[in-house]
């Protein structure tokens, strides 16, 4: 098989694709168990870490788990469908609800969580608009959902803002971070989204407990309120295999 350049496709390619043809076909279902290297290897006349290294495509693009001690399986788990523009809707955060519940109904747990004053990187310093020696509030966690890793988030906001609020506590109540901007003064109104994709660093991978060889989505929103001042730079990191970002607005 040559590929678009003309030249063959490495062999351990060849076999990836032929198990993710077959995945597609239903010929493995979500949570089947997938021939192993020591029965692909013969099949296919490779050597055992060609036929690992197959596999290993296989759970880079986010279609087979590797089970410690049990091999690899046909991934089970569902995306979350990410609703860009719903989930940042007023009557969402403004009515006492977590932006999340506009994605999923599954249970969502939050954890490493962290909140500290901080002076911040010289970038976010600029988005914010920040002075000689102003500091913000740095929110981090980490979401996991269905025991699954899926996300790391930091949220920075100026903390002159947002001093003796609940927002430089962990739980920022009903609503979350954007409800208690509004109970400022400074409830968001417009929101803008930048989306890029590169490999994870070791620690992103290590969080998230994924392959260095999968995609990350690297989300940075930019909340402004009414007088278009910068309240809030959240920096999101997403595990490609777990997230399909979805966007439906009317022409």
């Amino acid at each position: 098989m040559a590929d678009e350049t003309g030249t063959d496709r490495p062999r351990y390619l060849k076999i990836a694709d032929e198990l993710k043809s077959a995945i597609e076909r239903g010929e493995y279902a979500p949570g089947d168990r997938l021939p192993g290297e020591n029965v692909l290897a013969p099949r296919y006349g490779v050597a055992v870490m060609t036929a690992r290294r197959a596999l290993r495509v296989l759970t880079n693009q986010g279609l087979a788990e590797s089970r410690k001690g049990a091999g690899f399986f046909v991934q089970a788990f569902s995306p979350i469908r990410r609703r860009g523009i719903q989930r940042l809707a007023r009557d969402q955060w403004g009515a006492g609800k977590s932006i999340w519940s506009a994605d999923e109904d599954r249970p969502l747990a939050v954890d490493r969580v962290t909140v500290e004053e901080v002076v911040p990187p010289a970038h976010i310093i600029s988005m914010l608009e920040l002075g000689e020696g102003e500091t913000t509030c740095a929110r981090s966690r980490r979401f996991v959902l269905a025991g699954r890793p899926v996300m790391l988030a930091t949220s920075y906001l100026p903390y002159a803002l947002v001093a003796g609020s609940a927002i430089t506590q962990a739980d920022t109540g009903p609503g979350g971070t954007y409800a208690r901007l509004a109970d400022l003064g400074h409830a968001p109104v417009h929101f803008r989204e930048e989306i890029r994709g590169r490999l994870p660093t070791t620690e992103e991978a290590a969080a998230l407990g994924m392959s260095l060889e999968r995609p990350v989505l690297k989300v940075c929103r930019t909340a402004f309120d009414a007088a278009q001042r910068v309240v809030e730079i959240n920096e999101m990191t997403l595990d490609s295999a777990s997230y399909v970002l979805d966007y439906e607005f009317d022409a």
